[in-house]
């Protein structure tokens, strides 16, 4: 390291700092930048105190753990809308959704075709070829309804 960097370890903090704001661009999810404001939190420090590198480490350290639990119990306080809620879990997003009986269905057992795929399901009795629509998904098995009539095929897209 040059004199710079050893004669003045703000700088390496603040741009630590600079670098880990930078990554959390970046990076999925929200971690990094509590890492940041810590790291910019000490170089702020340094530069009005002067501090062994233990110290640095210790205020570094503390920093860390008040940023993450900081922004940990602003996200609990402050809940974030989708705009589409159901982005994730696509198992919800084929409740009301049309599908065909692809292997007979009982209350224990059954597949349908759902898109391009096939998904295990339950319900009333339908044999091979029959319509219904997806009315629950419980563990990953799709609960069914018969349609009564096939005009009720309409239903929402798959996504």
């Amino acid at each position: 390291m040059d004199d710079l960097t050893l004669n003045n370890p703000e700088y390496l903090w603040l741009g630590l700092a600079a670098l880990l704001a930078l990554a959390e661009l970046f990076v999925p999810g929200v971690f990094l930048i509590w890492v940041a404001a810590a790291a910019a939190v000490t170089g702020v420090l340094s530069l009005f105190i002067d501090m062994t590198f233990a110290g640095q480490l210790t205020v570094f350290g503390l920093a860390t753990i008040a940023a993450v639990l900081g922004g940990r119990r602003w996200y609990l306080t402050h809940k974030v809308e989708s705009e589409n809620p159901l982005l994730n879990n696509r198992a919800a997003q084929l409740i009301g959704t049309t599908v065909t009986v692809v292997e007979t269905v009982s209350s224990t057992s059954g597949r349908v075709k759902v898109g391009d795929g096939e998904w295990p399901a339950k319900g009333p009795d339908m044999e091979k070829g029959a319509i219904a629509k997806v009315a629950a998904v419980e563990g990953g098995i799709l609960r069914l309804e018969a349609l009564a009539d096939p005009v009720q095929r309409e239903s929402k897209p798959i996504s």
